[in-house]
């Protein structure tokens, strides 16, 4: 175990972890010199903004944790405690990306929101046994590079910044 995931095991809490990665992921993105905005208060469904060429991301970052040997996972809904039992609630249509931190292997994944599974995703990072490639999540197709290439690419449905938002005036 190298020192930064010895460090990421020490925290005590869940909440704890999760501020980190968030905080690790929103370094991955600004050191990539792409803006980060942050909501004023907790309660919407992301966890921050990314500009990227004047069209808005919502991101919802998450903690991997192990799974088989082979793989990483992480849950791709969010749950409440409810009187009556639990409550799970997808991001469909509130986030457009989950932006995942890895620290078993220290790396950022970032998943299109309607690419995963509702639950949780798993990431694969060896071959399967039976060797199975389709339907397979493998960790080098969601690396924050590789998706961020590829973002520009694709259709969205985002919010764009209006033209006058990046103070040319009225």
């Amino acid at each position: 175990m190298d020192e930064r995931q010895d460090r990421f095991e020490q925290l005590e809490t869940t909440e704890k972890r999760g501020q980190a990665s968030e905080a690790i992921l929103k370094a991955a993105f600004l050191t990539r010199g792409i803006p980060v905005l942050t909501p004023e208060y907790d309660n919407e469904p992301y966890d921050f903004v990314i500009d990227l060429s004047g069209t808005f991301h919502r991101i919802q970052a998450k903690t991997a944790y192990r799974g088989k040997p082979e793989t990483v996972q992480f849950e791709t809904v969010r749950t409440r405690t409810r009187s009556e039992g639990y409550d799970r609630e997808g991001y469909a249509g509130e986030v457009e990306f989950f932006a995942v931190y890895d620290p078993i292997h220290d790396d950022a994944y970032l998943v299109d929101v309607d690419d995963a599974p509702r639950g949780k995703m798993e990431i694969r990072r060896e071959p399967t046994s039976n060797g199975q490639r389709v339907g397979v999540n493998w960790f080098e197709d969601l690396l924050l590079d590789t998706v961020l290439s590829t973002v520009g690419e694709r259709e969205e449905t985002t919010c764009r910044r209006p033209d006058n938002a990046a103070g040319e005036g009225p």
